[in-house]
């Protein structure tokens, strides 16, 4: 889906959350047992917007909320790969779910024209491992997913992590997650054609519970960042504007394109290089967009690498800052702010304050969301994911999680809005086998 439309329904409606109820329909649909169920999970990203693919900093964490696939190796078999979902707008199965019918796609026509855009994530990945010289037989797949499409939360990550996993297991390649990572952004850069960086793969594949993943773009080295708001009596609330977005009509590579040309003039190799002291030569040297592009990734780096300080302890992120202002803000400014996430909310406003005016990638409903939110007692709040629609994120107290539920709600409808759809996510482990 493309544009600003509105979705309508719930994503967990019509689903099958345990993997033995979808290998089940499985069976029912491909006449076999599956070999098993894998699944990935979507992925909030708490702060670092569009800095992956410029080689910076980002800290997103996965969600409880997965896309599953049910999958059979048939060996002997031509290359065939077979695809259907259960989130498609064909037929129902027995148990009243939707049903595609059954996508096949011949080794010798694996091209994005030759699959519906949904399946282009699975056909995708499976291109992709055969580029890497892993033979991969034929495959019936059946998916299903409660992650919100086109609601920036990486519906199309979660998809592509699935398939891996699932075939990094049954064809024994023993790639690695890391390189799992790496193999699914070639699968979306290169097939689907959408220039992505590896923060929604790294998410997904990378993430564990109660945890954030802080991501190092340029070298890939990551860790884990305590993201403990259960023990701190907080809570963070998806506001699903039902706008959807589609990174593959034109928008996000226009900004990657930008991004691209300020690194170039500033003589820079990306833009994780251009330190905040440099922003008045930018300002000088750069045509107006530019300029903007340029100054929401050097200052949102910033706000990644002050996050991770305030949930970690002062200094523990700035000597990963290769690149950017080796002390970043200020660190005995920092020392005296309350650690902990709840002291992060004025960065994940600010956050979306440099997506609304300097890269521009808002939209009035969403900024409805981060205002309506703020003004009823939220802590911090931001659009997520890679922006023209899809949800924001706001930080609150758990208590005040109905009321500023409830205020977004009538500000949507007195704005007349379709009726947002919200939820809380709490961080939740990577991939795996069901």
């Amino acid at each position: 889906m493309s544009g600003r439309n509105a979705r309508e329904g719930n994503a967990r409606d019509g689903t099958a959350n345990d993997g033995g109820e979808l290998a089940a329909v499985f069976a029912a649909l491909y006449g076999a047992e599956p070999d098993g169920v894998w699944a990935a999970p979507g992925r909030v990203n708490l702060i670092g917007e569009h800095t992956d693919y410029n080689e910076g900093f980002v800290l997103p964490f996965a969600i409880d909320r997965t896309a599953r696939v049910a999958v059979r190796l048939r060996r002997g078999d031509p290359g065939m790969l077979r695809v259907a979902t259960l989130q498609g707008d064909g037929g129902r199965d027995d148990g009243g779910r939707r049903r595609s019918g059954v996508v096949e796609v011949a080794p010798d026509a694996m091209e994005p024209t030759a699959v519906p855009p949904w399946a282009r994530y699975i056909a995708g990945v499976v291109w992709a491992f055969r580029q890497r010289g892993v033979d991969v037989p034929a495959l019936d797949v059946l998916l299903d997913s409660d992650v919100p499409i086109g609601a920036g939360l990486s519906s199309s990550a979660a998809i592509e992590c699935a398939v891996a996993l699932a075939v990094d297991d049954l064809t024994g390649s023993a790639l690695g997650r890391e390189e799992l990572v790496l193999l699914c952004r070639r699968a979306e850069n290169d097939f689907v054609g959408v220039p992505t960086g590896i923060l929604d793969q790294s998410a997904s594949l990378l993430g564990t519970a109660e945890h954030a993943l802080f991501l190092d773009c340029r070298s890939r080295e990551a860790r884990q960042v305590s993201l403990p708001l259960a023990a701190a009596g907080l809570s963070i609330l998806v506001v699903d504007t039902k706008v959807s977005h589609a990174h593959d009509t034109g928008g996000y590579k226009g900004l990657v394109a930008a991004c691209v040309r300020g690194a170039r003039e500033l003589g820079v190799p990306a833009l994780r290089d251009v330190p905040a002291s440099r922003l008045g030569e930018a300002r000088d040297v750069l045509d107006y967009v530019t300029f903007h592009r340029v100054r929401h990734i050097v200052t949102e780096n910033e706000r990644v690498l002050e996050t991770v300080r305030l949930l970690e302890g002062a200094g523990a992120a700035g000597a990963e800052a290769d690149g950017a202002e080796a002390d970043g803000p200020d660190a005995d400014g920092a020392a005296a702010k309350a650690r902990g996430p709840g002291a992060i909310g004025d960065l994940l406003t600010a956050s979306h304050a440099s997506m609304r005016d300097d890269f521009e990638i808002s939209c009035a409903e969403l900024d409805l969301a981060v205002d309506a939110a703020l003004g009823a007692g939220a802590l911090g709040a931001r659009m997520t994911g890679g922006g023209f629609g899809g949800s924001a994120i706001a930080l609150v107290r758990r208590d005040a999680a109905g009321t500023v539920t409830e205020r977004v709600r009538e500000a949507f409808a007195e704005a007349g809005y379709a009726r947002p759809d919200i939820f809380g996510v709490a961080p939740g482990p990577g991939a795996r086998r069901l």
